[in-house]
Formats: C-alpha cells, structure tokens, sequence
C-alpha cells in the first residue's frame, strides 16, 4: 500500500493536468493537500468528509477512493 505523501504526489499530478478552474481540479487539490498533511489515509478520509461545496466533496471522495484503492 502506499503511503500519504505518495498518494498526494499522484493526486497533485491529476491536479495539474485538469483544466483550470474545473471541478476535478479543485477537488484533486483538495485530495493532495489533505493527503499531505494528515498521517495517515483514514485522517485524510475524515478531512475530506467536511470539505465544501458539495460537489467538490464528491468528486474528491470518487479520486480519493481511486487512489487509495490502487
């Protein structure tokens, strides 16, 4: 399993490629911060559970599950 810092280093990538401004952009952002600064998955899972807008919380849970999953 990999750890925090690389599942936010995978998360930043997806960030970067999205389009400004979008949706996946913002959420992917969120998931890399969040994966950077907790210790472990189930902190970050826990973070993202209270993001806003809405949206942007579903769309960062689909990516974080993704990413946490492979």
């Amino acid at each position: 399993m990999r750890d925090n810092l690389d599942l936010a280093a995978s998360a930043q990538q997806l960030a970067d490629a999205a389009p400004t401004g979008s949706i996946d952009r913002a959420a992917a952002s969120s998931v890399a911060i969040t994966l950077a600064t907790t210790r472990d998955i189930a902190d970050a899972r826990q973070a993202l559970d209270g993001l806003t807008p809405e949206e942007v919380r579903q769309a960062a849970l689909t990516l974080f599950d993704q990413l946490s999953e492979s």
